[in-house]
């Protein structure tokens, strides 16, 4: 199946992947599918037939802006799309902002509970405004998860209310908008001009609620992605078959959505 585009994966430098799998595994009881390496996520792709993955990184320090944009110039290709990660608490957040812009990096992935933030801290506006002019993509994780308590910080409430006030900000709302909290996805977020992906939600819902999301929510905002190493790639999308969409959605959602943002 050439074309398709995985938008959330993960992958680290082969001597922090050794360390950092077993610490993610135990952390959110749960095991991975792969060595946590690029080497192992292209080989994973070339089983699944998924053509480019977008890697994300997260800083889970101010610090770590730097080691990670230099990683994430290293590896980029054709084939892995690097998404370099920005932290709320950086004192030089903007700045940061137009470097990743200014190396050519589509996007940054951000993630409320490992950086501890809430989605809709008004310190973060002036961020959300820049990245709208810019154009550069922003991947939340949205919902709750696993390996923390159940603290709401980038729930569809404010997901919705952010991406109502920034109308330009490309935000992608991973876990089909929300993890476990599908109903408030389905009465506040479905149907709104909002990207969702829609990995860990092939595997938590039931076909027909699935169904139910995606054939009411704008074709051209819906994506694929897996969360790899964490969900099989190759299984993800098979799932996603079984779930009998038409053709042209199935389509938008594994290529054509993800091809106008990265390639524009």
């Amino acid at each position: 199946m050439a074309g398709i585009t995985d938008i959330h994966t993960h992958a680290f430098p082969d001597a922090i992947a050794r360390k950092a799998i077993p610490t993610l595994e135990r952390d959110g009881n749960i095991k991975a599918y792969l060595n946590g390496t690029v080497a192992d996520l292209l080989a994973s792709m070339d089983r699944a037939g998924i053509e480019r993955s977008v890697l994300c990184s997260i800083a889970t320090r101010p610090e770590q802006f730097a080691p990670i944009l230099a990683w994430s110039k290293a590896i980029r290709s054709e084939r892995i799309i690097p998404f370099p990660s920005l932290h709320p608490e950086d004192p030089q957040l903007l700045e940061h902002l137009e470097m990743v812009h200014a190396d050519g990096f589509k996007g940054v992935k951000m993630h409320s509970y490992y950086q501890d933030y809430f989605l809709d801290d008004y310190r973060l506006f002036e961020l959300y405004e820049r990245m709208g002019e810019l154009g550069t993509i922003l991947v939340i994780h949205a919902g709750y998860d696993i390996a923390f308590p159940r603290i709401r910080k980038a729930d569809p409430q404010r997901i919705v209310a952010v991406c109502r006030q920034f109308p330009k900000l490309k935000l992608i709302a991973t876990h089909l908008g929300g993890w476990d909290e599908w109903a408030d996805v389905r009465t506040l977020l479905t149907g709104e001009p909002i990207y969702m992906e829609i990995s860990f939600a092939l595997d938590f819902l039931d076909q027909k609620r699935l169904r139910d999301i995606l054939l009411n929510h704008p074709a051209e905002y819906l994506l694929f992605g897996t969360d790899s190493p964490w969900t099989d790639q190759a299984t993800t999308l098979r799932m996603l078959g079984k779930l009998g969409l038409p053709d042209s959605l199935f389509e938008r959602i594994t290529s054509t959505n993800a091809r106008r943002l990265l390639d524009a």
